[in-house]
């Protein structure tokens, strides 16, 4: 079996817990090696999945094929825009970017070099949330949908791996999770033609969209539920009834292997990913506006 050359740019708590182990048991990959801010992490993710730590981001990207990044979206876009010139295939985190700009900026580099891309949606890859997706945007004739995509990572008796994560206390929900509940409603119901957000309770944001298909759309999204009032439903409500997306049935890794095939495959037909950076930035581009639409003084708030 031909294997990919793929490196891994990060070394935080969603890169050991996902990324680093997926990476290294897939069949048809070659872990190259592991660059991350701090020596020290990437020395002991590499230790740990028998690979090696590199001192330059570039000299990983020199020796790969293709390059998974998990790293705030901040730090993400740029180093994909490199990895993009240095002729890698990208696997990146949702999401792409949290500027129009800089989003547009990885997805015209993958275009001009030619490169596949998957952005990793964790409902898209889903075993069951992917089969559903599929068979609800096939049947059409929804009216209206409702998602609520609501965490408990900043709950006041958290003790999520995530709750010390910079980027997210600084954007929020609505670019956290904002990503998977677009992720969801816009293949099934079209993309969004209008956008508003308002602040809820902590960091919880309700979006409203208006749909190309001529759906309205509604999400709660947030980071501070309660535990018990935390978890992912989205509902739709059509000519066929009422519908909803079926419960995970396991942790994020399954549908992280998944994605990993779907890059492969990207790069070995040339045909493009339905979650390729083209819709990662369309993703952005919306979040961007939601958060234009909050009233003055509340973007950002966490």
């Amino acid at each position: 079996m031909t294997t990919s050359r793929i490196g891994l740019l990060g070394t935080g708590p969603w890169a050991q817990r996902v990324h680093a182990p997926v990476l290294a048991a897939h069949p048809g990959v070659d872990l190259v090696g592991v660059w991350g801010r701090r020596r020290p992490a990437a020395e002991a993710v590499a230790q740990v999945h028998g690979t090696r730590p590199y001192d330059s981001p570039d000299e990983l990207m020199a020796d790969c094929d293709a390059v998974s990044i998990a790293l705030p979206p901040s730090v993400q876009a740029p180093l994909a825009v490199r990895a993009a010139a240095a002729g890698c295939h990208l696997l990146l985190d949702k999401p792409v970017a949290t500027t129009v700009a800089d989003a547009r900026a990885v997805a015209e580099a993958a275009e001009r070099a030619d490169v596949a891309s998957v952005v990793f949606f964790t409902a898209r890859f889903g075993d069951r949330e992917g089969e559903w997706i599929a068979a609800q945007a096939a049947v059409g004739g929804w009216f209206t949908a409702h998602a609520d995509w609501l965490g408990s990572v900043f709950a006041a008796d958290s003790a999520s791996p995530y709750a010390d994560s910079p980027w997210r206390r600084e954007k929020g929900a609505l670019w956290d999770v904002g990503p998977h509940a677009l992720s969801v409603l816009l293949p099934v119901l079209g993309d969004a033609e209008t956008v508003t957000a308002r602040r809820g309770p902590a960091d919880t944001v309700l979006l409203t969209m208006r749909h190309s298909g001529g759906a309205a759309s509604s999400a709660t999204l947030g980071l501070s539920a309660p535990g018990p009032a935390s978890g992912v439903e989205v509902t739709l409500r059509g000519t066929e009834g009422v519908t909803s997306l079926p419960r995970r049935q396991d942790g994020p890794e399954p549908a992280y292997h998944r994605a990993v095939d779907a890059l492969l495959s990207a790069a070995g037909t040339g045909l493009p990913n339905a979650c390729d950076v083209r819709f990662g930035l369309r993703v952005t581009e919306i979040l961007a506006a939601a958060e234009e639409s909050l009233p003055t003084g509340e973007e950002g708030a966490g």
